[in-house]
């Protein structure tokens, strides 16, 4: 019976240590850069650049525009 639950908990060992060492994506960078115009519509761009645990590069970017509120 005691071999049976060392057998267990070194297989369960295992098994946690493979999620550790597989990890989660690394944040390498990061940049946000925010303009208004005149008009008040503002024009956000934000770059983010992540390294999986395999050491693929991901560069995402993403652009958003917010305008005003049209007056009555």
């Amino acid at each position: 019976m005691k071999k049976l639950i060392i057998v267990i908990c070194v297989a369960m060992c295992g098994l946690a240590l493979s999620f550790v060492l597989v990890g989660c994506d690394r944040q390498v960078s990061s940049d946000k850069t925010s303009t208004t115009s005149s008009d008040g519509t503002v024009k956000t761009k934000e770059k983010t650049v992540t390294q999986s645990s395999d050491g693929t590069v991901t560069k995402t970017e993403e652009s958003k525009k917010t305008s005003p509120p049209e007056k009555p």
